[in-house]
């Protein structure tokens, strides 16, 4: 039961923190989309002036007019998934409006500082799933060891005590009592197998808690290899994608540039913008995910704790 609710106090916490960060992720998302429209609208504009003086065709109008209607339906889209996520989060907490706390900046994520042999092992040993299956082997032994017990002789100390009245003389009565303290050994001789198929049936059940017991351990030691590879993965895309705003960033300057001096056209505008602005929504995505994978490998190693959610909340602003 204590494993039981351990397993429990982790997967809320576990919980919690991903409806945390799914609401900053909706907020990001939304966010982005409307910075993308705005960039769009400007665009549109710009076309239609270009238009107007004969220095560009409709077809540049009309592209960044499709590029503004699918930003607004992007927009309802991600703004109708902020609320979701919203009501989920506050579902959680038992509050209404909570306000999730941006990361501060600059970012700094946290990685793992020991190897994974030493979350595996710690896993193998204090995962709640693993202190259960330990728990069910222990009780199948004893339970092993009581069919045993059933075949061996027994001793048992009596004693009884009794009281009473007799008629002691003609017309005269007066209490007696009776004590006697002994010693009892049975010797069972035969039960018609009924001891030694119970001791068959525990072996079995011995037998397959043991195997309980060891797919337990393999189970969390593959999940808690899975998380840590997990966690490392995330950081190292987070840098690519840290490069790939950047990147981004002057891609785009270098393509409104082209586009003012006539060497490129308004559809590479708005791709670029597109693309600047999807790396950004991604990134942000990505660094929650690393916090929220760090959380899980704590959780697959069995040691969750809400000292670990106060490390990723220092990582927030104030």
């Amino acid at each position: 039961s204590a494993a039981d609710l351990d397993a429990a106090e982790q997967d809320l916490m576990l919980r919690v923190s991903q409806a945390y960060f799914d609401v900053l992720g909706a907020q990001d998302t939304l966010g982005t989309t409307r910075a993308n429209k705005a960039a769009i609208a400007e665009q549109l504009a710009s076309a239609k002036r270009n238009f107007e003086v004969g220095t560009a065709t409709i077809t540049d109008t009309r592209e960044a007019q499709a590029r503004y209607d699918l930003a607004t339906a992007q927009e309802i889209a991600a703004d109708n998934d902020l609320v979701t996520k919203q009501i989920a989060l506050d579902q959680l907490v038992g509050s209404e409006h909570v306000v999730p706390k941006q990361l501060a900046v600059p970012v700094v994520l946290p990685l793992p500082t020991t190897s994974v042999e030493d979350f595996v092992a710690r896993a193998a040993a204090e995962h709640p799933t693993v202190r259960r299956a330990q728990a069910a082997y222990d009780i199948a032994l004893l339970e092993t060891e009581k069919a045993r017990a059933g075949a061996m002789p027994t001793v048992d100390a009596v004693a009884t005590v009794g009281g009473g009245r007799s008629t002691v003389a003609v017309g005269f009565t007066g209490p007696n009592t009776l004590t006697s303290v002994g010693v009892q050994i049975n010797f069972p001789l035969f039960a018609g197998f009924s001891v030694q198929n119970r001791i068959k049936e525990t072996l079995v059940l011995e037998e397959r808690s043991r195997n309980d017991l060891e797919a337990a351990r393999r189970g969390v030691t593959q999940a808690t290899r899975q998380a840590y590879y997990t966690l490392l993965s995330g950081a190292a895309q987070v840098k690519a994608l840290e490069a790939a705003e950047a990147s981004s960033q002057l891609a785009l300057e270098a393509t409104q540039v082209g586009y003012r001096v006539g060497i490129r056209v308004n559809v590479d505008v708005l791709n670029a913008q597109s693309q600047l602005y999807q790396t950004r929504r991604d990134l942000a995505r990505a660094r929650y995910d690393v916090l929220l994978n760090t959380l899980r490998l704590d959780q697959a190693a069995g040691h969750l704790t809400p000292a670990d959610v106060l490390a990723i909340d220092r990582l927030l602003t104030p």
